[in-house]
């Protein structure tokens, strides 16, 4: 058994049946290897001719080359992922789902370095990593609850809305760092999301609010961050406790619970966010 594969045994059951482990499988599975993951990338390439990077041990000899992390990604395709790591073990993860957001923050990430070098970071790259770890992207069928979202009223969020969560408002969570603390035991995750105005909403969100995968739009999301249109600033992005949602939380759609929760923070004097992003998916 694998450093990572025996973490398993030391996540209490409820934490391995929180939603965000349930996308990846049934309660109890465990996480997988770099074995498993190369066969679970192969797999995925097979099924929809989109390439990810091979997931390779972070040796001495892997790391000897002394490329940076992400320019090792994009010219060798070489992923440097830790054995018995949940942190890079999901990382991989979600490489084999989302292919198109993870290459479009590549590129990104890629081009930044090439211009400024590796000891500065632009505002593009700090957005970049903040959704590269932490994101989250919520889709929006109307404006409805924008105005309590941009006013930190987690109460008319998460309670009053309550029925609105897979009905005209639903989330991807993208961050690897998300899940990693979840299945560390952490139940109040807090993800740093796009809003993102769309249509309607497909019908898998309806069940947990959760959209695990949506094809035609993260392409369409993917082009608009490699061409530098969305996420250029870290401002452009907002909090979302995901522990609010009902179902994500024991106590997740309780007013009692939204109103002091340590995740659930007012908004910092002076903030405002920018309008939600209008995908325009008949273009898909």
């Amino acid at each position: 058994m694998s450093a990572v594969a025996a973490m398993a045994g030391s996540c209490a059951a409820e934490t391995i049946a929180h939603p965000l482990l349930r996308a990846w499988g049934e309660p109890g599975a465990e996480l997988p290897g770099l074995v498993e993951l190369e066969d679970l990338r192969a797999r995925a390439q097979a099924s929809d001719g989109v390439r990810r990077p091979a997931f390779r041990a972070q040796t001495p000899a892997l790391l000897a080359d002394g490329l940076h992390y992400e320019a090792r990604i994009a010219e060798t395709g070489a992923l440097a992922t830790r054995e018995g790591s949940a942190h890079d073990a999901f990382n991989a993860l979600v490489w084999l789902r989302h292919p198109h957001l993870k290459w479009a923050i590549n590129a990104r990430q890629v081009a930044d370095i090439a211009r400024v070098g590796t000891k500065t970071r632009t505002r593009g790259q700090c957005a970049l990593t903040h959704f590269d770890e932490a994101g989250a992207i919520v889709w929006l069928a109307g404006d409805a609850l924008l105005p309590a979202w941009d006013a930190h009223d987690w109460p008319a969020l998460f309670c009053d809305a309550r029925e609105a969560w897979g009905a005209t408002i639903a989330v991807t969570v993208f961050g690897h760092a998300l899940y990693e603390h979840v299945w560390n035991g952490h139940d109040l995750p807090v993800a740093k999301a796009l809003a993102v105005r769309v249509p309607a909403l497909p019908a898998q969100a309806r069940e947990r609010a959760d959209v695990a995968y949506w094809a035609a739009a993260e392409r369409l999301v993917a082009a608009r961050i490699a061409a530098g249109a969305w996420l250029a600033d870290p401002q452009e992005l907002r909090p979302l406790p995901l522990a609010g949602i009902a179902g994500w939380h024991p106590r997740g759609g309780e007013r009692d619970f939204v109103a002091s929760a340590p995740c659930f923070r007012p908004v910092r004097a002076g903030r405002r966010y920018p309008p939600a992003i209008t995908l325009n998916l008949s273009s898909a």
